[in-house]
Parts: structure tokens; C-alpha cells; sequence
């Protein structure tokens, strides 16, 4: 192994799911050269190609001040009020001049030729576009084929970032010790070339996902292990509400099927939960709401009902949707079950809940910049506010849009390159001597050991003892991992590893110092 190559980009774009590729089209669009990485080979391999319910318009009837209502109301009023004002006056235009009329995203529609609305949880009418249940699928599809379009926009996959680079950690010219720090670009691991190259830009925007590979049972692709958060936190990024993980509360539970999510919309359009004797028990947790209420609460009702009931799941009653057609309308679930023998027009489908959402993240402003000169943050990885305490809904799509909009428009107006003084300073990156390669069993039981340790300790429902072992677990863990880290052959796992007992560690944390119970953050 060894360094080869020294890159430079206007922008640098870490992740290629729809915040990522809207800020880099947006950022085309304005000349500006861009690269984006993603450490998958393939690149639609992200959280957006697996979202399954919607994004959110303006349904019939509908408002910026009733959408802001719903949204704080899921949030429980600790959303950040001017990010949510924000995107409830303006998205509706960017979803239909952006998304549906310059990109192409072919929404469902009605009889009648009207966009197709659908309801999920906690909103107060039926405002969210669809493209049956392949939503996500459909969007990083046609945001994917549109941005190549772009000679500007140069895509890298198999590229793992191995470290952000600022002027004041990296730099051999001691002088910029003393200087504000300022993110200049990243030391990248090309995986298939086995090499470790140098991408500068002037500005960098990290749009990694999620963190749900962090917890045992996830909706998640393999790829979210909290890369984003460590890599920013390592240099002195602020990360905020990092207590709040939002579970779905239907994951398909079988023991041939991993990771597929049960949507909303079927309870939406008239599913129902029921335990293992046939009752229906959501409106024990919520009278009004119902099947209908907020994802902390459904989830929690769900882990309350296995654990009275002795049970691995619950069940969702898919035979009362009488006036859909489910095979045409939810046409990826339908094909799905009936692969491992589930008819869900004759019988209900098996669910458990499981880690989807991180509601937390790198604190950023209303353009998507970060407390660190040169560095932004967009779409799961960051916390803009919008979502608060919980996530409406089909808000994530959403705010991923509007917001990779956002920074791609700050970027843009104050175009730049690095110096040509800072990259000469900037080390190639430093190898161990000799290089080890560890046994892939024990990197394997490290983060089996930080995903048990998250979902029984740090999970759904939480308490005080359990946080302060699982804090105890990871600050172990950490350690160990941080040693052999430093001494290893560069792979893709030891990277996540390291990037996962931080972010974890980073979680726990959070959930220790806040005594208040509320939203996903629900302590005993």
C-alpha cells in the first residue's frame, strides 16, 4: 500500500444519497468542480435507495403553519423553530420545480391525474407524494442519472475517508498551529486501488447517513456506522442531540431477511398492529392516534407488548386495507413477503422494531455550515433542528432535499481552491511499521459486541444503570480499538470500527448528561 495520488475539487462531497447529490448538482449548476465519494461500489447503496414511504408536499388542504404544527409537535417542541419555518414555506417549491420538474421523479398519480397522497404518523392530513413503495429508490435513481450529467461532477466509489485535513492538525508548517482551524480536504482510502489518496477542497460537505449499523436490529444499509460524526467530532466539530435515535416500528422479522422495512403507509392505509392473541393495542398507548401515533411512541408500545406478551414481534394486520390493492400499491413488501411464504392479503406480516433514524448529528446553521470553517454537514449526519426530540414522517427525504439545496447555494458563493502554500505542508499519510492485519473474527466480535451493547443498553427504552454500562462498555472498547487501529493495515471494517465506537461512545454520552425524558430519548 502506499500514497499515490493529491486531488483537487472545489467541493468535496462524502456520501451520495440525496443530500449529497443535491448539493452536488446544485453546486454544478453554479460551475463550481465537484467530486463525490462514496466508500460503496456501488453508489445508489445508501439510506435514500431503501426509504420506502414518501416525501413530503402540500396535501389538499394543506399549510406551511399546519406542516410546522405537526412537525413540532413529533419533535416535541425542541425542534430548532426557524429550520422548520424554513423548510415548511419553501420545500414545496424545490420538490416541485427541482425534483419533479427539472429531475424527473415520476410520483404516483390519481385517477384524476393528480399527485397521489398518502398519510403516515403524526401528520394531520394526507401530504406525502409517493412512487408506490419504492420512493427512495426511484428519487437516487433519477438525482444519480441527472447529476452525471454534469461534466463538473466527477464520482469515486470504493473511496473509504480515512481523516478530514485542517490547516491546524495536518499542516508541517507550525505557523498554521495558530490559525483558526479550517477544513481544507481528507485523507481517502481507494479501496480497490489499495492506495491512500489526498482530496483537497476548499469545501467539504459530509453527507454519510445514519448510524443505525451502531444498534443489533436496524433498517439500515451496512454502510451507516456514524462515519460523518467521528470524523467531524475528531476535529473539534460540535455534535448535538446525539440521545436522539429514532426506532421504525415495523421491521419485517424473519430469520431469512435482514434490514427490510415495513412502511408507515400500510397503517396509513388502514394496517393494524396486533399482539400474538389478536388485539389490537395501540389505543392502550394512544386513544387518539392510535396505530396512527408518533414513532417513539408505537415503538415503545411494541417492545411493551413483546416483553407482557413473552414475544420475539408483534403482528402487522395487513387484511383490513379492504379498499387497496396492495399488490399494486405496496408491490416491493408484497413480493418480499411472499418470497419467504407471507401472503399479507390473507395474513399479517411479522414485525419488530429496529434503530432507523439519527435525529442528532453535527450541529450546523441554516446554510448547512459547520462550527468549522470549510467544512459542511447535510441530510442524517447533520442537525440542522428540523427534527427536534423525534422525526415526522417522511420529513428526512425532505430536509435532505431542501437542505443539500441550501448548502450547495452557500457554497457557491464564495467559490475558492486551497492555496498552493497549505497543500505543499500536507503530509502524505503516515503508515504503521510493519503493518498488521488483524484476524476478521475479532474486528467482527468488536462491533457485534458495540451493536449488543447499544440495543440492550441504549435502545428503546433506557434507564440509568444501563447507560452507565454501556458508557463503561464503550470507554473499554475504545481503547482497544484505538490501539490495534494504529497499528493495522488500512480495510474498510477497521475504519468503520473505529468510526463506530466513537459515534456510539458520542451517543451514550448524550443520553448520560439528559435527565429529561422525551422523544426517542425515553429513560425509565
Amino acid at each position: 500500500m502506499n500514497n499515490h495520488r493529491k486531488i483537487e475539487y472545489q467541493v468535496l462531497i462524502i456520501g451520495s444519497g440525496i443530500s449529497g447529490l443535491t448539493t452536488a448538482i446544485t453546486a454544478a449548476k453554479h460551475g463550481l468542480s465537484v467530486a463525490v465519494l462514496s466508500k460503496e461500489a456501488e453508489l445508489d447503496e445508501c439510506n435514500t435507495h431503501y426509504a420506502q414511504g414518501g416525501i413530503v408536499y402540500a396535501g389538499a388542504g394543506d399549510s406551511p403553519e399546519l406542516l410546522q404544527k405537526d412537525i413540532l409537535a413529533a419533535g416535541d417542541h425542541i425542534n430548532y423553530k426557524k429550520a422548520v419555518e424554513l423548510l415548511a414555506t419553501e420545500s414545496p417549491a424545490l420538490v416541485k420545480d427541482f425534483l419533479i420538474n427539472e429531475v424527473g421523479v415520476p410520483f404516483c398519480h390519481a385517477g384524476d391525474g393528480s399527485l397521489d397522497f398518502t398519510q403516515e404518523a403524526a401528520h394531520s392530513l394526507r401530504r406525502i407524494i409517493h412512487v408506490k413503495d419504492k420512493t427512495g429508490l426511484v428519487i437516487e435513481r433519477e438525482l444519480l442519472a441527472h447529476a452525471k450529467k454534469y461534466k463538473n461532477i466527477r464520482f469515486f466509489s470504493n473511496h473509504c475517508v480515512l481523516e478530514l485535513i485542517t490547516n491546524s492538525h495536518n499542516s508541517l508548517d507550525f505557523q498554521e498551529r495558530y490559525k483558526p482551524t479550517r477544513v481544507i480536504g481528507a485523507y481517502v482510502f481507494n479501496e480497490s486501488a489499495n492506495e491512500v489518496c489526498i482530496f483537497f477542497a476548499a469545501a467539504v460537505v459530509l453527507a454519510t447517513g445514519g448510524v443505525g449499523n451502531l444498534f443489533l436490529h436496524t433498517s439500515n444499509t451496512t454502510s451507516a456506522t456514524g462515519d460523518g460524526v467521528a470524523m467531524a467530532y475528531r476535529i473539534g466539530a460540535e455534535i448535538i442531540n446525539a440521545e436522539y435515535i429514532q426506532f421504525h416500528p415495523t421491521v419485517l422479522y424473519h430469520r431469512e431477511v435482514k434490514r427490510f422495512l415495513i412502511s408507515e403507509s400500510l397503517r396509513g392505509e388502514g394496517a393494524r398492529l396486533m399482539n400474538k392473541y389478536g388485539e389490537y393495542f395501540l389505543a392502550k398507548y394512544n386513544p387518539v392516534a392510535k396505530d396512527l401515533a408518533p414513532r417513539d411512541e408505537v415503538s415503545r408500545a411494541i417492545f411493551i407488548e413483546m416483553e407482557e406478551t413473552d414475544s420475539d414481534y408483534v403482528l402487522l394486520d395487513t387484511r383490513l386495507m379492504k379498499d387497496v390493492n396492495i399488490k399494486k400499491r405496496f408491490p416491493s413488501i408484497y413480493t418480499q413477503c411472499k418470497q419467504v411464504g407471507i401472503n399479507i392479503t390473507r395474513e399479517p406480516i411479522p414485525v419488530v422494531p429496529a434503530a432507523h433514524y439519527f435525529c442528532g448529528g453535527i450541529k450546523v446553521d441554516l446554510a448547512c455550515r459547520t462550527s468549522i470553517p470549510g467544512l459542511y454537514a447535510v441530510g442524517e449526519n447533520a442537525c440542522i433542528g428540523v427534527h427536534g426530540a423525534n422525526r415526522l414522517a417522511s420529513v428526512s427525504l425532505l430536509e435532505g432535499l431542501f437542505f443539500g439545496y441550501k448548502a450547495g447555494l452557500d457554497i457557491s458563493a464564495q467559490p475558492q481552491f486551497v492555496t498552493g502554500g497549505l497543500k505543499d505542508n500536507i503530509p502524505d499519510w503516515m503508515f504503521p511499521s510493519p503493518e498488521e492485519e488483524f484476524d476478521p473474527v475479532l474486528i467482527h466480535q468488536d462491533i457485534l459486541n458495540i451493536r449488543n451493547t447499544m440495543w440492550n443498553y441504549a435502545g428503546i427504552v433506557r434507564n440509568r444503570k444501563r447507560l452507565g454500562r454501556a458508557l463503561s462498555d464503550l470507554n473499554y472498547l475504545s481503547h482497544r480499538i484505538e490501539r490495534f487501529y494504529r497499528q493495522a493495515k488500512i480495510t474498510r471494517r477497521i475504519i468503520e470500527l473505529r468510526n463506530s465506537v466513537l459515534t456510539a461512545t458520542l451517543i451514550v454520552r448524550a443520553a448520560v448528561t439528559n435527565k429529561s425524558s422525551r422523544g426517542c430519548h425515553y429513560v425509565e
